[in-house]
């Protein structure tokens, strides 16, 4: 479930890094066509752009840290449709699944409930 989760925090964050890029582009025509939300458009594609990063980061400590990861992708998946809505389609479901799957594929805190009530080890 890690590996999962590393792929689809690094699918999802590719996508994220384009949908930010489409979302800069968006605005700066905006922009130039002198429509007055086209700077607020622009500074929301620059977040989403740090977000899908955030998101890429949440994928690559999967292996390792899955709780962070699950934290990291969780944010991204939910700050990104905060930040440029419908641009984040494709990426926020990844994020989202990649969280859940990061959260699940963690080591649990005990190996065996009764062996830590007994104090006597499985075998």
């Amino acid at each position: 479930m890690r590996t999962a989760s590393l792929v689809l925090g690094i699918i999802g964050g590719v996508f994220g890094l384009i949908a930010a890029l489409l979302a800069m582009f968006v605005g700066g025509v905006g922009s130039a066509l002198q429509d007055s939300s086209g700077h607020t458009v622009a500074g929301l594609g620059l977040a989403a752009f740090f977000i899908a990063v955030v998101g890429i980061v949440g994928g690559a400590v999967a292996p390792k840290y899955p709780r962070m990861a699950a934290l990291l992708e969780l944010v991204a998946g939910i700050a990104g449709f905060v930040a440029v809505s419908l641009f984040w389609i494709l990426s926020g479901p990844l994020f989202l699944i990649g969280a859940l799957l990061a959260f699940l594929g963690r080591k649990p805190k005990f190996a065996d409930a009764t062996s830590t009530m007994t104090g006597v080890p499985a075998s």
